[in-house]
């Protein structure tokens, strides 16, 4: 489990996030939303110690991160798998050698070891035969989904998605997000994604935690998204729901896309 007590951060005169409280459940999925620049990658960036917090903590397993040696976070970190925005591949590496790539600094395996994992983890993604191509080679989706092969190649506890649907196409992000609920259920991790896709939320979180004016505005389920009377939420869900351009194909709460 992930807790987050009393998390402050700013930049200079900047309040990203202020007073911050909230647990992410073992085994559930948790979508962080908001508005653009209302802190949710920055709030990311904390669930691993890439930011300490002004005040406050964030605690792994019941560890507090801001009171840990380099070398235990470092060890802490291996519980994670990370999707990055823009996936953030070695463009100077094949396929193969992107995902192999924590395994060969993280894991005690032989050779042989590494390249069946690397194999069993981009066919998990659907990717069985793009090992020997580089990232340019790829489409957008495609290198999301190498990405997402590295992220969870060391079998982690915790998969964070930073964005994980933006820049693809309506079918690819469906396909991202099918992913996202395939490998929730199947590795019985815990996922934290951080999105401003709606329709992703619907699809795939068990409950949202909305980000506003620096603060933890709403959290509850995404059954509770439509019932809730807070204006606010209301009026980023809308709007979110306006931009996808129709409105009636936003899915129901946990449904399965067609």
């Amino acid at each position: 489990m992930i807790q987050v007590d009393g998390l402050y951060k700013s930049f200079g005169d900047l309040d990203v996030l202020r007073d911050v409280s909230f647990e992410i459940r073992d085994g559930e999925t948790l979508a962080i939303i908001g508005r653009s620049g209302s802190g949710k990658s920055v709030l990311m960036k904390h669930l691993i110690g890439l930011l300490q917090p002004d005040r406050g903590r964030v605690s792994v397993d019941g560890v507090d991160l801001g009171t840990v040696s380099y070398e235990e976070l470092r060890q802490i970190r291996t519980r994670f798998g990370v999707l990055f925005q823009g996936g953030a591949l070695f463009d100077s590496m094949t396929s193969a050698e992107n995902v192999a790539f924590p395994l060969t600094y993280f894991a005690d395996m032989t050779g042989e070891e590494v390249q069946n994992r690397v194999d069993e983890c981009l066919h998990l993604v659907n990717l069985a035969d793009v090992g020997p191509k580089k990232p340019s080679e790829l489409s957008g989706g495609m290198r999301k989904r190498v990405a997402l092969a590295r992220a969870i190649a060391l079998e982690p506890r915790y998969i964070l998605y930073d964005e994980p649907t933006s820049g693809l196409d309506p079918e690819t992000s469906n396909t991202i997000d099918e992913l996202i609920r395939t490998l929730a259920q199947e590795m019985n991790v815990t996922s934290v994604v951080v999105t401003h896709d709606m329709h992703s939320v619907l699809t795939i979180a068990d409950r949202a935690a909305f980000l506003h004016d620096s603060r933890l505005h709403w959290m509850g389920t995404v059954e509770e998204i439509h019932q809730s009377p807070d204006p606010v939420l209301d009026a980023f869900v809308k709007a979110n729901e306006y931009h996808v351009g129709n409105p009636s194909a936003i899915p129901s709460a946990r449904s399965t896309p067609e």
